[in-house]
């Protein structure tokens, strides 16, 4: 068998290398699929009786909490102890699915900027140079030619756009230089062109408007994906400490059944009990083992699962700590829930803003009908004419300008009133899931209430469950004409009774928080901790009951 740190190593030999360009620029990648008698494998261990066989499961077990070597001799790596806190704050530094959002919304800010620089001054420069050449009877005239220019571009506020060019362009005659054949000259220059019908107007901002809207509707995204990760982290923080307890509960079982196999087989050596009776408590013990192991290994899978989702290495133990969070039990009505969640659920925000984006949809698609009126204008200060070394001095003087009207009739305007219609429709749709998504919150608030009041009632309803199985099997014990079978019953169903009670508790933990979730009043912190709501202090009012994590 392949230890830990083998694998490791082959699984980080086998790892993407970014900077390995003779890799990503090959036309033909390499696979790795060896033949069947390549893969050679050692024989496991043979003829392993029961113990050693549970013996193995709980080495596994324990060297994937950092405890114990496994099977195979690997020494335990020490492990990382954390608290819900912890974790928190680990999913928002490691964990995927946090990094992931955080880089929708950093692309979003991207995306503003980049339209914000289109809308501000912008300057360019180009430099030429070309050499001609022309010949006559066997003479050739040989000329070099370099214009550069400068310019600026800005886009006007509300539609057009503005430009100045600096232009500067000298030309030498090579052949012919006593005779003054150097030439240079310059020119400054100033561009407009304005719409005054199509493309004038507010619709000349849509660009920077929805970039702007994108970062604040992803800025409301991001904020409502971290809340629901710190749920969802819970969620399995939760599961896990329950599972832990499940283990747990069935170690106590199996202390009991254990008791219970050694007084039976005292009644049987005592003629007490016919010798069945041993073998069905035998058994019993048997089968709570390997419920054990089963529930050992759905804990480590779990556990790695887990360790997955926050980013860590899964050869990393981890030891979850039992914390006590105090969360409030909500006190309010389910009227007060669905008021809460229309008020402040981000993402209903998002689709009520995202309406006022179709309908300026439309706005725009009506001005795309409107004809085509357009001002262009230009002036121009060039050198002296008559200089032709005017370098760069610029003569007033000599200044020309143009000014035009532009107008373009609407005679073929087919797919924009199509494009039109298609606006108009795309707003009845977007009406529609806006109304069917706010009424499914309201219903999913409503619901959140509920859930917390049912949870609660079911972990009272399962420690009552608890104490009577926990009375019925002491007093099972305590007497001695008890049926081996109805002590076997009895350990069975306070197991039961206490893995429903864990099972409780992560049910009430999680429908608190899914009811600060649907409701809008989830609060986490920069770092990633869950923030408590102030509890109101107000005379004849009761402070809520909170539940804990332990």
């Amino acid at each position: 068998m392949i230890g830990s740190s083998l694998l490791k190593q082959d699984v980080d030999r086998r790892k993407p290398d970014p900077g390995n360009a003779s890799r990503f620029d090959r036309e033909r990648p390499e696979t790795l699929n060896p033949p069947a008698e390549r893969l050679v494998q050692k024989p496991g261990p043979q003829s392993l009786t029961d113990d050693q066989i549970a013996g193995r499961l709980e080495a596994y077990a324990e060297h994937a909490m950092g405890k114990k070597p496994d099977p195979d001799g690997q020494p335990p790596v020490p492990p990382i102890e954390v608290d819900l806190s912890g974790v928190f704050r680990i999913a928002q530094e490691t964990g995927r699915e946090f990094l992931s959002d955080q880089e929708d919304y950093i692309l979003s800010a991207i995306r503003l900027l980049q339209e914000r620089h289109l809308w501000g001054p912008r300057f360019f420069n180009t430099t030429s140079a070309q050499l001609s050449g022309q010949g006559s009877a066997g003479r050739f005239e040989h000329a070099t030619q370099i214009i550069n220019t400068l310019r600026a571009t800005h886009r006007l506020p509300y539609g057009g756009d503005l430009e100045a060019r600096w232009i500067i362009n000298a030309t030498d005659q090579l052949r012919d230089r006593a005779t003054g054949g150097y030439v240079q000259s310059s020119r400054l220059a100033l561009d407009a062109n304005i719409p005054l019908l199509r493309g004038a107007g507010m619709v000349a901002r849509e660009g920077l408007i929805q970039a702007e809207r994108d970062l604040i509707y992803q800025a409301r995204t991001f904020e409502r994906s971290r809340r629901q990760l710190l749920v969802s982290i819970a969620q399995d923080y939760f599961n896990l400490l329950e599972q832990a307890s499940v283990i747990q509960n069935q170690m106590e079982q199996i202390k009991g059944l254990e008791r219970l196999y050694e007084s039976t087989a005292a009644k049987v050596e005592a003629g007490r009990l016919r010798p069945f009776q041993k073998d069905l408590a035998s058994n019993q013990v048997l089968r709570a083992r390997a419920t054990l192991a089963g529930q050992r290994e759905r804990y480590i899978l779990q556990l790695d699962r887990f360790k997955i989702r926050l980013g860590l290495d899964v050869e990393t133990p981890l030891e979850l700590k039992e914390l006590e969070l105090e969360i409030p039990m909500p006190s309010a009505g389910q009227a007060d829930a669905a008021e809460a969640a229309l008020e402040y659920r981000l993402d209903l925000q998002n689709r009520r803003d995202r309406l006022d984006d179709r309908r300026r949809a439309i706005r725009n698609a009506r001005n795309a009908l409107l004809p085509d009126l357009d001002i262009a204008g230009s002036v121009g200060v060039p050198t002296p004419p008559d200089d032709p070394t005017g370098g760069l001095g610029l003569n007033a003087g000599d200044l020309d300008y143009s000014l035009g009207i532009t107008l373009g009739l609407p005679l073929d305007r087919e797919t924009e009133r199509l494009t039109l219609r298609r606006r108009m429709i795309e707003l009845e749709q977007a009406q529609r899931d806006y109304d069917q998504f706010r009424d499914g919150i309201i219903v999913d608030a409503r619901s959140s209430v509920r859930s917390v009041d049912l949870a609660r009632f079911q972990l009272r309803l399962a420690e009552k469950q608890v104490e009577i199985n926990k009375n019925r099997l002491e007093d099972l014990r305590l007497r001695d004409d008890s049926d081996p079978q109805s002590v076997v019953d009895a350990e069975r169903e306070l197991n039961d009774a206490r893995n429903a009670r864990d099972q409780a508790k992560t049910g009430l933990r999680t429908a608190v928080l899914n009811y600060l979730l649907s409701t809008g009043q989830l609060r986490v912190t920069p770092e990633g901790d869950f923030q408590p709501l102030p509890i109101e202090d107000s005379p004849g009012h009761a402070e809520p009951e909170p539940t804990t994590t332990h």
